[in-house]
This record gives structure tokens, C-alpha cells and sequence, in this order.
């Protein structure tokens, strides 16, 4: 989720407005569906040309995928719509969705057959907008905490739990140009994700930036670049390049997802760990994002296709493929029962799986409003960790988000 495109649902709603979604201004080949993603990375592509090959062959048609890059999945959307020529399965980040189905341009998946059980009540939201079902996910990840087990071997520090234990460990593994662990507070999206653990975990809300809760989470990150433990340079990393920090031995702990796992692996020195993300206080529950993407069916209103596309989401997203796709791409299937095997399979990221139970969406509660939130959040990193107080610079991250989240909050 590294990258992500931030459209104000004003202008989508403008747009969608003025180019009615329904109606296909292009003929389509009845016997070709075509699919947008952001499967720009060859290896992706090539996993889901192979899922598309074989669910094609299953339901007698030939699915396609057009790929463009992440941040332009929305905008190439939007100009799909504007000539009537959308695709028949749009895959959206989760937290882009909702902009979308605000704007009356996605299928009730439910409608079209598609059910949702065997799959925990927090990744149907992950798919959902005010209650509706838009999006199924294949696989979803999450945050964890990534350490260097010969690094905390040699230091004598056990793996933490707790915020106290974290701090402590940070310190204690600070040592040289190497810090005791690496976040991202920068990198647009990619700091906002990578806080919500912390925030969630403590109680904290984003409907209400300023509440205490929020303001101790984010003295949490204060108090960790207080002790020198943490870089003054996470206010402009992405997630990217606290894993470059990590694997470079610039760090001995980071947060960080599965999708770094595939070059954590290339190198072979490098003995890493995963757990849980610690908490404020023992016992507590370690709350996470919920990431990834969801496939969608337009509102074209040419219902015969709408249906296949359906049919087509419907194995993309069942089982077998979700497995699939799972151990190729090391995130967790949606499905309960293909997560059970995926366990089984790759028992060194069973702590991510657990992660993945108690995640939720960051679309939820606010829906589209989401974006308004992140900007705000990203604005309040940026000061707070360059010298204001927690407490003024989320004040002013409140103020910023309700003011932009009027009339969009579910």
C-alpha cells in the first residue's frame, strides 16, 4: 500500500455527476471481460494473468487485465466513466472504494450472488460502505513488527510486548548509526497507516483527533525520537525506505507488512522475526489496518455483464485462488478456512495472521471521509515530531478533518 491516490469526494462526485455511469458508450466482446488493476509489478501481473487463465477457463470466457500504477487506478476510472467505457471489474485500494460508491458507481456484490461467510466480520467492512458490500477482498495484510533476531540476541533483549518493553528495547538496541527501530511518519498514506496500531491499540478514535487517547499515541512516537532510538528522518520515510533501513542493519526493529518479505528473504545474513505489535499495556489487544485491495463490479447498467462479472470476483476471490495468491504475494487469505492452511504453510508469519484477526478498515467509520483524516494526521506528524506539542498539532489535524469530513461521515 505504499502507494495511494487521495481524491477529494467532491470532485469524484462532480465528475460521476456529470458522465452518467450507466450505459456502455463502447460495444463490448461478449465472450471478453476486461479487469483494472494496479498489477504493474511483473510478478503480480503474472499471478493474476494465471488466476484470470484459469477462472476464465472454469466459467467459459476470456477475462483481461489492464494495469496501471496504484495512484491512477482512480483516475483512469474516472476517465472510463467520463467516455462510458468502464471495465467490467475495477480492483480499488479498500480505502479509495468508498469514493466510488458514494458517487452510485459500484454493484451490490451481495446482488450478484456473491456471499461473505467464512470471512471475519472486520474484512466485509473492509470491503463495505455504509453497510453495502462493494468490495471482496482475495488477501489483506497488515502491519507487524519486524526485528533482527541476532541483533536482539546479542543485546539480551527479548522480543517486546508492550510500550514500555518497546521503548526500553529501542534503547537498549540503539547502538552506532543503528537505531532501535524504524517507522515511517512520512511517505503520504504510508505514516497514517503505520500509526493507526498505535492509536487503536490505546483507544484512540478517528472521528476525534484531539482525544487524549491520540494525543498518547502519538507521545509515544515523540518519546521514541526523544531517546535517540528512532531517526529524525522517519518524518520523510515511506515504508519502502524503513525496510531499506532495516535490511541496510540501520535499524534492529521496524514496522512494517508481508509485502517486504520477498526482499527481506534475498538476503540470506539477515535472520528476522515477526510478532505482534506491542501494546500500551500487557493483556491489551493489538489493533492494525486492515490493507490491500477489493474487487469491485461499475455500475454500468448492463446487468447480463455485471452478473458474469460477478460470477468472475466470485473466483478470483474464492479459496483455492485466494490461496494461491496468498503464498504467492505472502498476504493472508480473506477466507477463514484458506487463512488456516495458509498458516500451516508459512508458520513463520502466523504472528501476521493473528494481526490480521484483529485488524480493521480505515474506511469504516468515516467512509470516504477517510482521505480528509489522513491529510489531516499527515499535516500533525509533521509538526509534532519537528517540535510542536502532540496535543496542539492534533487540535489543528481535528480541525482540519471535521471541516473537511462535513456531509461525508456515514
Amino acid at each position: 500500500m505504499s502507494k495511494r491516490f487521495n481524491k477529494s469526494l467532491a470532485a469524484v462526485l462532480i465528475l460521476l455527476a456529470g458522465t452518467s455511469l450507466t450505459g456502455c458508450g463502447r460495444q463490448h466482446d461478449s465472450g471478453v471481460y476486461t479487469v483494472l488493476n494496479s498489477s504493474t509489478d511483473e510478478s503480480y501481473h503474472r499471478w493474476d494473468a494465471q488466476a484470470m487463465a484459469r477462472c476464465g477457463r472454469q466459467l467459459g470466457v476470456t477475462i483481461e487485465q489492464q494495469s496501471v500504477p496504484a495512484a491512477q487506478v482512480m483516475t483512469k476510472a474516472l476517465r472510463m466513466a467520463s467516455s462510458k467505457s468502464l471495465p467490467d471489474i475495477i480492483q480499488f485500494d479498500a480505502s479509495e472504494m468508498p469514493t466510488f460508491a458514494e458517487a452510485g458507481g459500484l454493484v451490490d456484490l451481495r446482488t450478484l450472488g456473491l456471499r461473505t461467510e467464512g470471512v471475519p466480520r472486520g474484512i466485509v467492512d473492509f470491503g463495505s460502505y455504509r453497510g453495502t458490500y462493494y468490495g471482496a477482498a482475495r488477501s489483506v495484510n497488515t502491519l507487524a513488527l519486524f526485528y533482527d533476531k541476532d541483533a536482539l540476541d546479542r543485546a539480551g533483549v527479548p522480543v517486546p510486548t508492550t510500550w514500555d518493553e518497546l521503548r526500553a528495547a529501542a534503547r537498549k538496541l540503539t547502538d552506532g548509526k543503528r537505531y532501535g527501530i524504524a517507522l515511517s511518519a512520512g511517505g503520504a498514506e504510508d505514516g497514517v497507516f503505520q500509526f493507526t496500531p498505535f492509536m487503536w491499540s490505546n483507544g484512540g478514535d478517528e472521528a476525534h483527533l484531539d482525544g487524549p487517547k491520540v494525543v498518547q499515541a502519538l507521545d509515544f512516537w515523540k518519546s521514541l525520537l526523544k531517546d535517540g532510538s528512532l531517526s529524525k528522518a522517519t518524518v520523510g520515510w515511506t515504508q519502502a525506505d524503513v525496510n531499506d533501513q532495516f535490511m541496510a542493519g540501520n535499524a534492529a526493529m521496524m514496522i512494517n507488512g508481508p509485502w517486504q518479505v520477498e526482499t527481506l528473504n534475498n538476503k540470506k545474513s539477515l535472520h528476522w522475526g515477526i510478532a505482534r505489535i506491542p501494546v500500551p499495556k500487557a493483556g491489551g489487544r493489538s489493533v492494525g489496518p486492515l490493507g490491500g485491495a477489493v474487487l469491485t463490479v461499475p455500475n454500468t447498467g448492463d446487468t447480463a455483464r455485471e452478473k458474469t462479472a460477478g460470477r468472475i470476483i466470485g473466483c478470483l476471490a474464492g479459496e483455492k485462488e485466494q490461496l494461491t495468491y496468498a503464498l504467492n504475494s505472502w498476504m493472508v487469505p480473506a477466507n477463514e478456512r484458506a487463512a488456516t492452511v495458509w498458516r500451516s504453510r508459512v508458520p513463520e508469519l502466523d504472528a501476521l495472521a493473528d494481526q490480521v484477526a484483529q485488524a480493521r478498515s480505515r474506511t469504516a467509520e468515516l467512509g470516504a471521509g477517510w482521505s480528509n483524516v489522513s491529510l489531516a494526521l499527515q499535516s500533525a506528524f509533521q509538526s509534532a515530531l519537528t517540535g510542536q506539542s502532540s496535543e496542539s498539532a492534533l487540535k489543528r489535524a481535528q480541525q482540519r478533518a471535521t471541516s473537511g469530513n462535513r456531509g461525508t461521515r456515514p
